[in-house]
């Protein structure tokens, strides 16, 4: 932990990637607005520091609605010891910004987090301006304040902006309207929430299929015939194997329903190196989005 922090009691503090005035910032922010967030370089610091006993919580990004996943979180997963405790969806609103003074016909070279420049890739060529790939959307902003190049835009957060005394040039800068960021909330402990049959759970959890003829089809039919929604299936190789494939995987439901103990029967007779990762509450976006 940096010394600045280091008087911070770690109950109190969220740790998120980034610059101060990133998404993952805002996210913390608006989901935690009692706790302290600490900004780090790396996905896998901030991880680190609630593994350490640094932090009580870290807020990481694992997709975006136009982007796709981020990658680099499923290759760390099998990594950390670390549990899902909460999902927070949060909007992502990009802002085109310059140094006071700049106008839109100044911006030759836009800079930004490779995901941002793709969430915005339409609006960029539109305007003729060249991507410069930079490590975060914040990071962009500290070193426009730093640079103050009038040719350079950056696509960044208001709360960037704010933070770092710039212009913003155009709001609502992304290609696609509701363009949203999925984040999972990671801890160290995990206390499986009380079933209630009026709220709707996720259960999120890795495995790895055994190497045998249509060993995927049978380890999720479990699932099919619980009657269980099945949210979201990633793969990704182990070690650079190509006989080995890893699974991360989101179902609606809570893990102690008699349900998903039959799926969950089923998955282990065709698969193995099962890792439970937690159930929380579905984010009330869910719903929001689905009407």
């Amino acid at each position: 932990m940096t010394t600045i922090y280091s008087s911070l009691d770690s109950t109190t503090i969220v740790a998120y990637q980034g610059e101060p005035g990133a998404y993952s910032h805002l996210a913390c922010k608006h989901t935690f607005p009692d706790l302290n967030s600490v900004h780090c370089a790396t996905f896998v610091d901030a991880m680190q520091m609630v593994e350490k006993g640094e932090a009580t919580l870290a807020m990481i990004p694992v997709e975006n609605s136009t982007a796709g996943r981020v990658e680099e979180i499923y290759r760390e997963l099998k990594k950390t010891k670390l549990y899902v405790v909460k999902e927070h969806f949060e909007p992502v609103n990009h802002c085109l910004i310059s140094c006071h003074g700049s106008e839109l016909s100044d911006i030759k070279n836009i800079g930004s987090h490779p995901q941002a420049l793709a969430q915005c890739d339409t609006n960029i060529k539109s305007l003729g301006a060249k991507n410069v790939a930079m490590y975060d959307t914040a990071g962009a902003a500290k070193f426009l304040a730093e640079s103050q190049d009038p040719n350079l835009g950056v696509i960044s957060s208001e709360l960037a902006a704010e933070l770092y005394n710039l212009k913003i040039l155009q709001s609502e800068f992304n290609d696609t309207k509701g363009n949203t960021t999925r984040f999972l909330v990671f801890a160290k402990q995990h206390k499986l929430p009380v079933f209630d049959p009026t709220q709707t759970y996720i259960t999120s959890f890795m495995f790895r299929v055994r190497n045998v003829p249509a060993a995927l089809y049978k380890a999720m039919g479990g699932f099919a015939t619980n009657n269980i929604n099945l949210l979201k299936l990633e793969s990704y190789m182990v070690n650079g194997r190509f006989t080995a494939t890893q699974f991360y995987i989101d179902v609606e439901s809570h893990f102690q329903t008699p349900a998903m103990q039959l799926a969950l029967e089923e998955l282990r007779f065709f698969s193995e190196d099962i890792r439970m990762l937690g159930t929380y509450l579905a984010d009330d976006y869910r719903s929001i989005e689905n009407r």
